[in-house]
């Protein structure tokens, strides 16, 4: 397969398992760290969603899907099989653990990942290609522009019912 055409679809595949898993677990709910609520409403008050901020200030405080998504793949990358990812399920489970993290959506995003990674390598995807397909999902959440990207995760938060009725 294409390098490129393999990382774009690895991109695709690692975002919606982050976003849906960290939506899912709650992070645009309340904030579950103490920096997660001063980045949420940072965001909100430069023009962007208040339950996207506080999806966005939990992945930078705490271990959750997305981390746990990128763990995985680095992982599976450097032992060079799937079986990887599992080594990272763990570290991520412990490490949020050792942050009194409430949740489990880094575990869940490393399980699920590697679960992923192991069924697309059946048609050429690799481990590298999830690996860059991860940092740029991560990018389109955390380093292009906060107020779209936040208004984009809080009507996701609303269609699966995890909006914040904080204000």
């Amino acid at each position: 397969m294409n390098e490129l055409i393999g990382i774009a679809i690895a991109a695709v595949l690692s975002w919606i398992n982050f976003v849906l898993i960290d939506t899912w677990m709650g992070l645009p709910e309340s904030p579950g760290v103490k920096g997660a609520e001063a980045i949420g409403r940072s965001v909100k008050k430069r023009g962007g969603d208040l339950a996207g901020g506080f999806f966005q200030g939990n992945i930078v405080c705490s271990p959750d899907a997305s981390a746990g998504t990128l763990l995985a793949s680095i992982a599976c990358y450097a032992i060079g099989t799937p079986e990887g990812g599992f080594i990272a399920v763990a570290l991520v489970y412990f490490g949020n653990r050792i942050c009194a993290d409430p949740g489990y959506a880094g575990t869940t995003g490393a399980l699920s990942i590697t679960c992923i990674i192991a069924a697309t390598s059946l048609i050429g995807l690799t481990p590298a290609e999830f690996v860059v397909g991860m940092l740029i999902a991560i990018v389109t959440i955390q380093g292009l522009y906060h107020q779209t990207a936040s208004k984009l995760l809080g009507k996701i938060a609303k269609k699966m019912g995890r909006y914040t009725d904080i204000t």
